[in-house]
């Protein structure tokens, strides 16, 4: 009878029945797998943090040490490049889409597009923008435009809208990004690593009459910067015993120590002293743009 069967108990040692696997376990699986793939390649990384010390640094014992020097697996160019672009902005939520620089025609069709996607589209920029479309073949230092630089969006041709258009779809974007600055830039988001000024803050002496002052520091917002109200003192010990490092600045680089910046207006004539001691160097305003356009923090001439 039903009610006289007693439950049956499992030994310790008698296996468990296999559970049938879902296809979200599966994906939760291979997420957790590429997540630790990216948490090794961080590990690995020879880039110093804002003390100037790598991961390697704060390993407790020799074994954690040696494990964290091991070359890298190998694995071809290729596919390390198609692992890291098959993700973008796109994937994790909706399209917000902004035009810099375009026409009032190419606007019109940005529009056409942004309905057929279904899509927003912004006509300023702010943080759920995940394309910038520019009318050529390279990027301008348009506000709209630096700002999805430093945002790490999609920065792409024109031609995608047109191709999207004729397909009434959404095409894959990397056939169509702007390549270099742009492109480090979102694959730096991608990786969760620092923005382009983390570490680094900047002090804006004079007027500034091609990038305005608040456009300026929008960028420094935007790249993970801070801007300094007074103008730093090369010679003050307070300034030079800051023990922070520029992350982005070249490794081999006196740059990387040095952490404030007095950004003057180099198309004026009026030029300041020269400034370059300890973690105190002076830049012009070029060479900011520059370092924004080509997502690095450039060398600057001795």
């Amino acid at each position: 009878m039903p009610g006289n069967r007693q439950p049956r108990v499992r030994s310790g040692n008698e296996p468990r029945p296999a559970s049938t696997m879902e296809p979200e376990g599966r994906g939760a699986w291979a997420h957790s797998r590429a997540a630790l793939d990216r948490l090794e390649k961080l590990l690995r990384c020879s880039r110093c943090n804002i003390f100037g010390l790598r991961p390697v640094d704060y390993a407790d014992g020799e074994n954690m040490k040696s494990l964290l020097l091991l070359p890298e697996k190998n694995e071809s160019s290729s596919t390390r490049h198609c692992s890291v672009t098959s993700t973008g902005p796109r994937r994790d939520g909706p399209l917000v889409l902004i035009g810099s620089g375009l026409s009032s025609e190419q606007q019109k069709m940005l529009s056409e597009l942004a309905a057929i996607l279904k899509a927003k589209k912004c006509a300023e920029f702010d943080n759920t923008v995940t394309h910038v479309i520019v009318p050529g073949d390279t990027a301008q230092s348009t506000l709209k435009c630096m700002l999805g630089i430093l945002s790490g969006c999609w920065i792409l041709k024109f031609e995608w809208v047109k191709a999207c258009l004729q397909r009434k779809a959404c095409e894959q974007e990397e056939k169509y990004e702007i390549p270099e600055g742009p492109q480090r830039s979102r694959l730096n988001k991608e990786q969760l690593l620092p923005k382009l000024f983390d570490g680094c803050y900047f002090y804006f002496g004079g007027t500034f009459k091609h990038h305005p002052k608040d456009n300026l520091i929008k960028l420094v917002a935007a790249a993970g910067g801070q801007v300094l109200s007074r103008k730093p003192k090369p010679d003050s010990d307070v300034t030079q015993t800051i023990n922070t490092v520029a992350y982005h600045a070249r490794p081999d680089s006196d740059q990387r120590f040095c952490t404030q910046y007095i950004i003057y207006e180099d198309l004026s004539n009026r030029r300041p002293e020269r400034v370059r001691q300890g973690k105190v160097w002076m830049a012009p305003s070029s060479w900011f743009i520059d370092c924004v356009m080509s997502f690095e923090l450039l060398p600057l001439d001795s």
